[in-house]
């Protein structure tokens, strides 16, 4: 009789792809699956049938020079706890047997390879195959488990995002492609950890570590920025781009990891914090760990670790750059959801990890895992980074008004850095406020309201120069629209029971999100008399002519410092703020009817509010509808001009997926993006 031989080790992936819900990686050559879930391949067998009693099945698994064996045994018990192999001894086809394959929920994730062998009386024959291994929130026993379906949805399958910027009373939502799905990004974040100093340096070692959460994140945090290795992106703040891409230009993490793969790894320029947070969110949800992007409004880097961030004004209302220590008006980072088995209870959820290279940990440029429970209870006694980052929210501003070397003024606030921390909501294109979950929360409105010299009874802005008593308020109409005059109401209030004279200087500089002001774009100055006990309003505009070819998409400081003519006692009010941009309009004919491999049709609206002819080019891409990206040239658009432009596109999977356009101007950027529901056929 003919013997026993494998013809063929079929992986179902279809199957299995469906069950571990990685269907989204059906494009990669490998079978994905995740730990702590069972998968099930079947194998033809050539010659005569299996004979349970004289043969067996073995399997080996492999990752690196680490294996196991496992014999293939004849039960229906699933163990999430060490590497398992069974046959269902019922409805066994002997010709055809299918094998249940277990890795425990503690597996290492990674790129494995196993050998199926059966062996007879007189002989062996193995096959090969290969399978990737990702963590797995879906199971209960993993420590990255998140037990709510629609969060997992959002956190680790969803493929689009939000991230925003602007300030905290007039958000910006930027739209940002994840590309999880798209092609090579898999397997370019499965190199990442290969590429990295820990795995070059022991493999063995960085294997067995890879079972662990808090160890991936550590490695992924610091490989996704350049400086201490050959990381993803090199970070750029100076304003020159020109050896590389604009940060402001990139809209997607796909085109970052492609171009990283594809140099041989060398760093992709250039990075700031929200491609740097929202590249590692793709990395993060890749291997299968929770993961949402998250930006801090008002963030203080604190160098010298006095928790105080001193800001300076001229006399005249000009912020000047006199300090180490700095404000970003926002500052993006991520958070992965995972168990804290190495700092006791109370410590599992939420993680602050933060790749953007501002601080050394271990020697190295990453930051965290560190619980945002930690953070809210001040523990600085735990791992990792947990004071820096409560610098980040926790710190107060004083600021002083100088004068030729001498101090004119000076006040403390203590609610402005960490003013609004928020992520994408669940579900829905619209932010989510988790200010409390960082910190403790005096009052619900304090972290909207424009900033002034008062002190009221509940307030904590304690302003020493508010006590000699001349208050003013600094208070913008509405949040500032592109093309439109910005119009902002300084109220000015005199608490003596004597006349005072005062002057008052209003200045308005330039700003990027990170760095000092530039230079004075618009100032005025006046006086005013105010009798005892008076107030007195004062209506401002700065219009668009004045501010369009300095702003951009930069910010603004607006300050106003009043001084007391008989004194010269000074006190000040200040806002940052930024300027909304118009939206691209994206409109879609039968938004219920979209199914895969269908043509559909969606028109690009845009309507110049600027004060001036506009030209630019419009760039349209979403991941699962249009492969690559589309070009259009928009020749000269006079002020008040509307132009539109038709786009085809083909789903390529079922799921809700983002169509986001964006328009270059010569200094700025308009964005818009829309939600696309892909039903099945």
């Amino acid at each position: 009789m003919e013997d026993l031989t494998i013809q063929h080790v079929n992986l179902e992936k279809s199957e299995n792809l469906e069950r571990h819900r990685t269907d989204g990686f059906s494009s990669s050559k490998a079978l994905v699956v995740r730990r702590g879930t069972p998968f099930r391949v079947s194998v033809q067998l050539q010659g005569r049938p299996f004979n349970p009693k004289t043969d067996s099945l073995r399997i080996k698994v492999m990752l690196g020079h680490l294996y196991v064996i496992m014999p293939v045994t004849f039960s229906k018990k699933v163990s999430s706890s060490h590497w398992k192999a069974s046959m269902d001894p019922e409805g066994l086809n002997l010709q055809n047997p299918s094998i249940f394959i277990s890795s425990p929920a503690s597996a290492s994730v990674g790129c494995y390879r196993f050998q199926l062998s059966v062996f007879t009386q007189d002989s062996q024959k193995t096959a090969f195959g290969k399978f990737i291994l990702l963590c797995n929130p879906w199971c209960s026993e993993d420590t990255v488990y998140i037990p709510f379906e629609d969060q997992r949805e959002e956190y680790v399958q969803n493929d689009s995002g939000l991230l925003f910027m602007g300030t905290a009373m007039n958000l910006v939502a930027r739209p940002w492609s994840f590309d999880q799905y798209e092609p090579c990004v898999l397997e370019t974040c499965l190199n990442l950890l290969q590429v990295s100093p820990h795995h070059q340096k022991n493999r063995r070692i960085d294997y067995l570590n890879r079972n662990n959460p808090v160890y991936i994140s550590r490695v992924v945090s610091a490989m996704i920025n350049s400086e201490d290795d050959r990381g993803v992106l090199k970070g750029n703040w100076s304003g020159d781009f020109k050896q590389g891409i604009n940060p402001a230009k990139w809209t997607g993490s796909g085109d970052i990891l492609r171009q990283w793969a594809q140099s041989g790894y060398s760093p992709v320029k250039y990075g700031q914090c929200w491609v740097f947070a929202a590249v590692m969110c793709t990395v993060m949800r890749v291997l299968g760990i929770p993961c949402r992007v998250v930006t801090n409004f008002n963030s203080a880097h604190d160098t010298n670790a006095n928790l105080v961030i001193e800001e300076y004004y001229s006399e005249t209302g000009q912020k000047l750059n006199h300090s180490k220590d700095s404000i970003w008006n926002f500052h993006v980072w991520v958070e992965c959801w995972m168990t804290r088995r190495d700092l006791g209870l109370g410590m599992d959820g939420w993680q602050v990890l933060d790749p953007t290279p501002q601080e050394r940990s271990g020697g190295v440029f990453c930051c965290g895992p560190a619980p945002v429970k930690a953070i809210k209870d001040r523990r600085i006694d735990m791992f990792y980074d947990i004071p820096f980052v409560y610098a980040e929210v926790n710190a107060d501003v004083h600021t002083i008004v100088v004068s030729k070397g001498g101090v004119l003024s000076y006040s403390k606030d203590t609610e402005r850095v960490g003013s609004l921390i928020c992520t994408k909501a669940v579900g829905f294109s619209i932010h989510q406020n988790i200010t409390g979950d960082y910190k403790y929360i005096k009052s619900p409105t304090s972290t909207l309201t424009s900033r002034s010299s008062t002190v009221s009874e509940d307030s904590t802005l304690k302003r020493a120069s508010s006590s000699k008593g001349v208050l003013v308020f600094l208070n913008l109409d509405k949040a500032p629209v592109a093309g439109e005059a910005i119009r902002f109401t300084v109220k000015v209030i005199n608490k003596h029971s004597i006349a005072k004279m005062i002057k008052v200087h209003m200045n308005a500089q330039a700003k990027e999100y990170n760095h000092s002001p530039s230079d004075t774009f618009w100032e005025t100055q006046g006086v005013i008399q105010l009798a005892p006990k008076e107030a007195k309003v004062i209506q401002q505009q700065i219009l668009p002519a004045q501010y369009e070819d300095v702003v951009g998409d930069d910010l603004i400081n607006l300050a106003v410092v009043l001084e007391d003519t008989a004194s010269q006692d000074r006190v000040l009010a200040s806002e940052e703020f930024n300027i909304t941009s118009p939206q691209l309009i994206i409109q879609i004919a039968d938004e219920d009817s979209i199914v895969p491999n269908k043509e559909h049709t969606a028109k690009v609206i845009f309507t110049n509010p600027f004060s001036h002819p506009v030209s630019g080019v419009l760039t349209v891409a979403g991941a699962g509808l249009i492969q690559g990206k589309i070009h259009f040239r928009m020749l000269q658009l006079r002020p008040g001009g509307r132009v539109q432009q038709n786009i085809t596109f083909v789903p390529s999977m079922v799921g809700t997926k983002m169509l986001q356009a964006n328009l270059s101007l010569t200094n700025s950027t308009i964005r818009g993006f829309k939600m696309v529901s892909v039903n099945r056929a």
